[in-house]
């Protein structure tokens, strides 16, 4: 076995019947996984999954007030944005395209930190990270750690029960597990301190970041709009903090395919592209199977790909000292040629 099929944590139910199957658990099965590994009294090794729900659930005070004590009608379209757009964007540079894939390259590590850090943090870069490695070999197959088959809870609260890492790494897997992570402005755990703490990422360091970052963008939203603004963002993190937990469910067909011939070229899996997620936030899922390291993945003339326009900003002013654009290689081999046999039998 290959070390990207053992750098997940198994379910109890397991990813494939003795067939090879994928196996679909019931909700009580999920549900049950989900709790187990919330349980930071049972084991501090879930500290990681633990938090992650934590720091999505502790901004609902901020929305819940925003509703009941500051809400106005002017703030909806500003927590829309904030939300879908900024932190959908950012959520696409960050997180998919620099942290997992390494699509472009900072110059600096003050062009990194600001971007790491240019919206609220909801999410921790390992849990994202290091599975998305994973669903990228195993994408739609047994093993995939949000894999659309299995059910949208499968995918939903797949940050839990099936994004961590394994428990019994050996030093040398626990390595390549740590290359994953390498320049995502991650603190990262010795061996010794895995084997404790059963993550990549150092606890203290990582409540400490996302207190800072909490902290900081507080208090700049109150200097801007006072505590209406900062509870209207903070809430609307909270939405994209839950709705970033859909999206491959969606972008994968909901366990369907639903690829359109002229608009989804890649066919090894069932990603496709989406109208919403690609205008908001870059996300033209199928596009970013076919060419996962390309910093752009809007190729069409009609694909808005906001990410990228945020990249090609950083390089023209010396933050990102380089990159990799796979447009002109997908119009060569792939959109011409689908352009020009379909001009043919209408000819």
């Amino acid at each position: 076995m290959s070390f990207i099929n053992r750098a997940l944590r198994p379910p109890s139910y397991g990813w494939a019947d003795e067939s090879g199957e994928l196996i679909k658990p019931t909700v009580g099965q999920i549900f049950r996984e989900f709790f187990q590994r919330l349980n930071v009294f049972k084991s501090k090794k879930n500290w990681l999954a633990f938090s992650s729900w934590f720091w999505a659930l502790a901004l609902s005070p901020f929305l819940i007030l925003f509703i009941t004590k500051y809400f106005e009608w002017y703030l909806l379209p500003i927590g829309f944005v904030y939300s879908m757009v900024i932190m959908g964007s950012h959520g696409t540079v960050w997180y998919h395209r620099y942290a997992t894939h390494g699509a472009f390259e900072f110059s600096n590590a003050f062009s990194r930190f600001i971007t790491q850090n240019l919206v609220i943090k909801v999410f921790p870069e390992e849990l994202y990270v290091v599975s998305h490695h994973v669903h990228h070999v195993q994408s739609d197959l047994p093993g995939d750690p949000y894999n659309a088959k299995a059910g949208f809870l499968y995918c939903f609260l797949a940050d839990v029960t099936h994004q961590p890492i394994a428990l019994d790494l050996t030093e040398s897997d626990y390595k390549k597990a740590t290359n994953y992570l390498k320049g995502a402005g991650v603190k990262m755990n010795t061996y010794a301190q895995y084997q404790k703490w059963g993550s990549i990422s150092n606890p203290f360091w990582s409540w400490a970041h996302l207190t800072l970052n909490w902290a900081f963008w507080y208090g700049v939203f109150f200097l801007i709009g006072g505590h209406a603004l900062a509870f209207c963002l903070f809430g609307a993190a909270q939405v994209w903090g839950f709705g970033i937990r859909t999206f491959n469910y969606e972008g994968h067909g909901k366990g369907v395919d639903k690829r359109e011939e002229g608009l989804d070229f890649f066919q090894e899996d069932e990603s496709i592209n989406q109208y919403w997620p690609g205008y908001v936030a870059g996300e033209w899922h199928n596009n970013h199977h076919l060419f996962p390291k390309s910093a752009r993945n809007g190729f069409t003339k009609w694909q808005l790909d906001l990410p990228w326009l945020y990249i090609k900003f950083l390089y023209l002013i010396g933050g990102v000292k380089s990159y990799k654009n796979h447009k002109d290689k997908f119009m060569e081999e792939y959109y011409k040629p689908y352009k020009e046999k379909k001009q043919e039998s209408l000819s």
